[in-house]
């Protein structure tokens, strides 16, 4: 498969399928944790996230699944820019955060909620693709008077023969 993008070092843009591979394991994994109350699975989320948001697409168990499983079999998707994906991830990661840190101290109801809600948002985003973090960023964008332009795209990998 020829990509126009590679995943791990063209960082500016992003498969737009793959954030949407990420939203369904976080919304899934905080389902599971807020209808079990295996809220470690919360903190185990924020630190994959973080992980991803620090050291890079390959720490992210997600984007590596997607671009190493499936991309492979369904190919290269529609490129975006990354920066509103990315920011959605820093907001998820502070929600999750904010939610093992609620039952660390005794506030399950707390934590629940914002488990909850970060379930509840990556959920519709992934099975609908409206990304609730990547408005606000363009929101945001927006009302700072920062003009949101997508990156543009890199030119096609070179083949190495």
């Amino acid at each position: 498969m020829k990509r126009r993008a590679d995943p791990y070092h063209d960082t500016q843009v992003i498969d737009a399928r793959a954030p949407r591979v990420n939203q369904a394991v976080v919304g899934v994994v905080s389902l599971v944790a807020v209808l079990t109350g295996w809220w470690l699975l919360l903190t185990l989320l924020a630190l994959q996230l973080a992980l991803g948001l620090v050291l890079g697409r390959r720490w992210c168990l997600a984007c590596v699944f997607y671009y190493e499983v499936l991309q492979p079999r369904l190919g290269e998707g529609p490129l975006e820019d990354s920066r509103p994906p990315r920011f959605a991830n820093v907001v998820g990661f502070a929600f999750l955060t904010a939610a093992s840190v609620a039952y660390v101290v005794g506030w399950s109801t707390l934590g629940a909620v914002l488990g909850g809600i970060v379930a509840a948002l990556a959920l519709l985003a992934a099975a609908t693709g409206f990304c609730t973090g990547c408005n606000v960023y363009k929101l945001v964008c927006a009302l700072t008077g920062h003009r949101f332009v997508s990156c543009p795209l890199p030119p096609p990998l070179q083949s190495e023969n």
